[in-house]
């Protein structure tokens, strides 16, 4: 307050996020947040949005032109607990005394959204909703069944609550991808699609967004356990944490997608049938994206395998157990011990000789 009072006594009042010309009317800040807060929703044929709301934070008057920046709010009906967020720019013009918006765009550094990228086509599954931009070699309805069947391998491996339902995203190229995700593209090279969304129990629903380019490459299985992958993603949310280590989300994951459908280990894991595990368990920095394919695909395997040594010699409960265990206060370290019974070295010995054992038929 003082710092104000002394800026207002010598003259020189600190610039309002209104101010700009001179000359301009005062109201017109109103007005301009005004016909900001009005903008509706964008035509989603076949989606239902349950809020829609754009906030102004700030506008910057120049003559019958105007710039803001606002928070987009949305919910889908029957997919987001909470709103998606989002900062976007706008531009607006003065035509016969009334505001209007002209132009609409993601503010930099911001995550596009779908419409952003062209028509929006949807696709309805029995529980999955698929929002498509472009001409994609694959139809969103087959994808809405693909993902129908992945929410059902989710709740197999994962019976606690959860929505029971995906909302997947499909743009039109990489670049598109990264725009959705708020990166740039090149970041999903030779990934297959991943899942948005915070962690932790009051995270709003996930997004499940695939890379066109590496989806349309896969076989048909591979589709389907991509798919089936990020919606473990999905169906774990609430009870992944920062604690949880990314061998056994990510393991989790693929023991999810990978479980009865009868493939050979080593067709699941052919890096490291070729290399042997490595003498640890992968690290979190071992899944960044952008890594090399091969000590990527590594680190995926070895995670996989972890989780299925729990799987096969305790049993599934216990490695949802052990999953839930992992993001409390004792972490990774705890959960083994409470759960296996194992300390850390102790279990990646398991770990080794397992693999080892697997992979050679």
């Amino acid at each position: 307050m003082i710092g104000a009072a002394g800026l207002l006594a010598g003259g020189c009042a600190p610039r309002t996020p209104e101010d700009g010309s001179s000359g301009t009317d005062p109201g017109d800040g109103a007005a301009v947040r005004a016909a900001i807060a009005r903008r509706t929703a964008p035509v989603l044929p076949g989606v239902t949005l349950a809020a829609w709301a754009l906030r102004p934070a700030s506008v910057h008057l120049d003559g019958d032109r105007a710039s803001a920046r606002a928070e987009l709010a949305y919910r889908v009906a029957g997919y987001d607990t909470a709103p998606v967020t989002a900062a976007r720019d706008l531009e607006l013009r003065r035509t016969a005394g009334s505001w209007r918006v002209t132009a609409e765009r993601p503010a930099p550094g911001a995550a596009a959204q779908p419409w952003d990228q062209g028509p929006v086509r949807a696709a309805r599954g029995a529980r999955s909703l698929v929002l498509a931009v472009g001409q994609l070699a694959e139809k969103p309805a087959e994808v809405a069944r693909a993902a129908d069947r992945a929410v059902a391998a989710a709740s197999a491996a994962w019976p606690d609550p959860w929505a029971d339902r995906v909302l997947v995203l499909l743009p039109p190229s990489q670049a598109a991808m990264g725009a959705l995700l708020g990166q740039p593209g090149a970041a999903y090279a030779g990934t297959a699609a991943v899942t948005t969304g915070r962690t932790g129990r009051n995270a709003p629903a996930d997004r499940v967004v695939v890379n066109p380019e590496e989806y349309a490459g896969l076989s048909a299985l591979g589709r389907e356990v991509v798919l089936a992958h990020e919606t473990v993603h999905v169906a774990t949310r609430r009870a992944t944490t920062a604690r949880t280590p990314l061998w056994l989300s990510e393991g989790f994951a693929e023991w999810a997608a990978w479980r009865g459908r009868g493939q050979d280990p080593r067709t699941v894991a052919p890096e490291l049938a070729r290399s042997g595990p490595p003498e640890e368990l992968p690290g979190d920095g071992d899944f960044a994206f952008g890594s090399d394919p091969a000590a990527l695909a590594r680190a995926y395997e070895g995670a996989h395998l972890a989780c299925a040594l729990v799987a096969e010699e305790w049993d599934a409960d216990r490695l949802r157990a052990l999953y839930r265990a992992a993001g409390g206060a004792g972490g990774p370290a705890g959960a083994l011990r409470r759960v296996l019974g194992l300390t850390p070295r102790a279990f990646t010995a398991r770990w080794r000789a397992y693999a080892e054992r697997t992979l050679r038929g």
